[in-house]
């Protein structure tokens, strides 16, 4: 169930991105994306979803002070765990290395909860950067959002994990539409091919035994660029070192294609 009923009044477009495995670059897409929506004029939250191992904050290179550990522990607010980064939006980091929050305990779900439904008001898009995978924490997580866009690669095992997460989300929480992005396209490729496989294949094998078809929405591909490698590399956002390259343009048109979808 989206955190929708918790809070009356206008709040935040959740979108919860995942992916199925590691490695497809999803944090490295949801802080470009956060750039992207910020610089057409929304207010953007990115909250580091993947608890225990958090990585957010090597990719826009923060030293945090406070983090969501702190908020669940008490120690401080939730207003001062908020960072805003040189992109023009804001982060709510999470600790790393904390075997804590691995599991998925009452108290770790009604705080996650809880900091959600505080901060949504205050934003027009909170992207939840999830872990990878299907564990109970990444699927409690998905569940908690509006949309979900989930991080592919072309390659076979990223495909392969990409439409289990789907078939998972679809068993689990009726989620009938997924947003994909394809990264680290290759020239000669294509991301409506990737997305037109994955399509197929869910068609055959999981849409017949449920209520309504899964449809699955191309936001966007990405394509491998030597640009994406020196961000990474200098810990830097695409838009701020290469806001010409056809990697950020890519990123800013997914961007544009979620403000279109999400009237």
């Amino acid at each position: 169930m989206s955190i929708a009923t918790t809070r009356a009044g206008p709040r935040a477009r959740i979108t919860a991105i995942t992916s199925g495995k590691g490695g497809v670059g999803k944090t490295f897409v949801a802080a470009n994306l956060a750039a992207a929506l910020a610089a057409s004029g929304q207010r953007v939250l990115v909250l580091d979803a993947d608890l225990g191992l958090a990585n957010l904050d090597v990719v826009l290179n923060l030293f945090p002070k406070i983090t969501l550990h702190d908020v669940f522990t008490g120690v401080r607010t939730i207003d001062e765990a908020l960072t805003e980064v040189s992109g023009g939006f804001t982060v709510l980091l999470a600790g790393s290395g904390l075997v804590e929050y691995s599991r998925l305990t009452s108290d770790v779900r009604e705080m996650l909860v809880e900091s959600i439904a505080t901060v949504a008001p205050q934003f027009d898009h909170v992207l939840l950067d999830t872990g990878a995978g299907i564990s109970d924490v990444v699927l409690y997580t998905v569940s908690l959002a509006d949309d979900v866009l989930v991080v592919a690669t072309p390659e076979p095992t990223s495909l392969t994990d990409a439409y289990a997460t789907i078939k998972v989300l679809a068993s689990t929480q009726g989620r009938r539409a997924i947003r994909l992005v394809v990264n680290q396209k290759l020239p000669g490729n294509d991301g409506r091919s990737v997305r037109n496989q994955l399509q197929l294949v869910v068609d055959r094998y999981v849409s017949p035994g449920l209520d309504a078809p899964i449809a699955i929405e191309l936001l966007g591909e990405v394509p491998t660029d030597d640009a994406v490698r020196e961000a990474v590399r200098r810990r830097q956002l695409l838009h701020e070192c290469y806001p010409g390259s056809p990697a950020a343009q890519a990123i800013a048109a997914v961007a544009t294609r979620m403000l279109q979808g999400s009237g």
